[in-house]
């Protein structure tokens, strides 16, 4: 069968936006201090009927970012909207300036990682505001109609990106997410979340796109509101996320997830639940 190329699907692996989030600073945890009441005198016996203690409900899991340990002054960060040339000189650091310049859109950096992570659990995200340029290319497929499948060669189309990810070292990408942290917490509370706190949200999405489905074998596509679809419902109703992680095919996907989970052992390692 002849590879039919489609219209770009407008979509671009997620990793590189949680790599790239993956750089940001650190906000100190605060303690708490607890003062003993004063005794109250005993009140008399009384027959009274004491209801039992209500549980509190489970807290969802805290991941709090340390401070970052300096063995020397260092510049303060700057404001988030004027933080696009210090995160990029950063980011360039870590990735190199080749690949920085190549993968990703550096305005706006910062609030782009963040909203793109924020939404890569939902059903759709905005290409615009992704922090990274979308992927070359057209959609490849083999078949027509009820044959339509998506190609084994659609998955060349991300080489370079995974050949980028795998090269990724999560252990400078977690230091510099440290540093950067605050940044990146400020532009979450200005997205929504005026109690959230992102770097919470960042480990919630790596479990999310690490529980992503592996299809074995022909990938079936109908072609719905002229663009190709899964044809499985059960895909189709998947997130953005896992989406991007089925179209890049399972080779691709197996690599993208073994550096997540890599990156999320980094992540605890740094920002331990408390």
């Amino acid at each position: 069968m002849e590879a039919n190329p489609r219209r770009p699907e407008g979509a671009s692996p997620p990793r590189v936006a949680l790599a790239v989030t993956v750089a940001a600073v650190a906000i100190a945890g605060g303690a708490w201090y607890f003062w003993p009441a004063p005794e109250a005198a005993a009140p008399p016996p009384a027959v009274a009927t004491v209801a039992p203690p209500v549980p509190e409900p489970a807290k969802p899991p805290h991941y709090p970012v340390p401070a970052p340990e300096a063995p020397e002054p260092r510049k303060p960060l700057p404001a988030l909207d004027a933080s696009d040339a210090a995160l990029a000189q950063s980011l360039s650091g870590v990735f190199g300036a080749r690949s920085f310049a190549q993968f990703f859109r550096p305005e706006s950096l910062v609030r782009r990682i963040v909203a793109t992570v924020d939404n890569l659990p939902r059903r759709s995200y905005a290409q615009r505001l992704s922090p990274v340029a979308p992927v070359g290319g057209l959609l490849v497929t083999e078949g027509k109609e009820e044959g339509l499948t998506l190609a084994p060669g659609n998955a060349a189309r991300y080489s370079a990106w995974v050949k980028f990810v795998e090269a990724v070292d999560v252990k400078r990408v977690v230091a510099a997410y440290v540093h950067f942290y605050p940044l990146f917490q400020q532009a979450y509370v200005e997205l929504g979340y005026p109690d959230g706190y992102f770097n919470n949200r960042l480990v919630q999405v790596i479990d999310h796109l690490l529980e992503a489905p592996v299809v074995q074998g022909p990938v079936k596509l109908v072609v719905r509101r002229v663009l190709p679809e899964f044809a499985d419902p059960a895909l189709e109703s998947e997130s953005a996320g896992r989406k991007i992680l089925l179209r890049i095919g399972p080779e691709n996907a197996a690599i993208v997830k073994a550096k997540l989970r890599a990156l999320r052992k980094e992540l605890m390692e740094k920002t331990p639940a408390a």
